[in-house]
């Protein structure tokens, strides 16, 4: 069997096909295939071939992840129409995505809420808790401060104000300072709320569109942002 695998093999790599589709073919580990057609030669003409392949491979893998990305934010676009008309009931839902549509993250496809007022880092975190329904495990907290910093255990100030455990917070990043003295005895740095959530992002976008709609603000540039996803 391994033998008639192996022919089989090589006849379909000097017909021109790339380890990735010999394999559709030919079910054997990449290390053993690799084993097998180690010494066989290609012309140029095979080389181009096998070139070809893999290039018009990777479109279509191309094509289908950017189909599936479409489908995909449509139907988020669904939901988040329909929760937006259900949350409009709730003046806390507005409070929340104002404040993201100010303070928040838009340029990756991440959630992140970044702030050193202790009271607005926790309203979002109950805005992301009640609201949108994010279970404990996907918070994700980035603490950045500077070497003057009054508090010393600045982690557990902040694992006090989001209810989060330390386990769940990045390392601190502490970036030296060109003063001399603090200034701000008050200051525990800047806390980020982060959410690797694509989902959640483009649900957040959609709110923030319909939110704007409500009240006949629809600039072009939110438009285009739309069409990105």
């Amino acid at each position: 069997m391994k033998l008639e695998q192996k022919f089989e093999a090589i006849r379909l790599r000097k017909e021109g096909l790339a380890y990735s589709l010999i394999r559709q073919r030919v079910p054997v580990s990449k290390s053993t295939l690799s084993l097998w057609l180690r010494d066989v030669e290609l012309t140029q003409e095979q080389k181009q071939k096998i070139l070809i392949g893999l290039e018009k491979s990777r479109f279509i893998v191309g094509e289908k992840k950017k189909a599936d990305r479409r489908r995909r934010t449509e139907l988020v676009k669904q939901e988040a129409e329909k929760e937006f008309i259900v949350l409009s009931k709730n003046p806390f839902f507005f409070v929340g995505l104002s404040l993201y549509a100010a303070e928040g993250d838009k340029s990756q496809e991440r959630v992140k809420f970044a702030n050193s007022d202790p009271n607005l880092i926790m309203l979002m975190m109950k805005w992301f808790r009640e609201i949108c329904k994010i279970s404990e495990d996907r918070f994700r907290i980035a603490l950045h401060t500077h070497d003057l910093l009054c508090n010393e255990d600045v982690i557990s100030y902040w694992v006090d104000i989001t209810k989060v455990p330390k386990t769940q917070f990045h390392k601190l990043y502490v970036k030296k300072s060109s003063l001399r003295q603090r200034r701000n005895i008050l200051y525990n740095g800047t806390c980020s709320i982060v959410i690797n959530s694509k989902d959640l992002f483009r649900k957040i976008h959609f709110w923030k569109q319909a939110l704007f709609e409500k009240y006949g603000i629809c600039s072009r540039s939110s438009m285009d942002r739309t069409e990105g996803f």
